[in-house]
């Protein structure tokens, strides 16, 4: 049985974005993710209804970044805030303009 955040969860709208890391200093790429996350959590619009998670293949230097959104308008705030335009920015220099992204569906999850 799915708990009520999961099927929640499950109705937002989810994109994976994908690139491999080619510019720039791991450790500083890692703390402008930890500020976008943290921004993303302190916007009284946005908390709770953007998820955003950040993984990394282990061998190499390849990102997978898994957004939800909750609907369009929390898109479209997410969209206009300053915060993201330098991050996306910034995403594209890290990975030399080579960045994917695909809208996702999610199928299920453990509890």
């Amino acid at each position: 049985m799915m708990t009520h955040k999961s099927n929640r969860e499950r109705h937002m709208k989810h994109f994976m974005i994908k690139y491999e890391f080619k510019d720039g200093a791991t450790e500083a790429w890692h703390q402008e993710i930890g500020r976008f996350i943290k921004a993303i959590d302190s916007d009284p619009e946005l908390k709770g209804r953007i998820g955003y998670r950040v993984l990394k293949n282990r061998d190499d230097g390849h990102y997978f970044h898994l957004a939800s959104v909750a609907d369009e308008d929390a898109q479209k705030t997410l969209q206009s805030r300053d915060f993201f335009k330098a991050y996306s920015a910034m995403t594209r220099q890290v990975s030399g303009g080579e960045v994917t992204a695909t809208p996702i569906e999610w199928i299920g999850q453990t509890a």
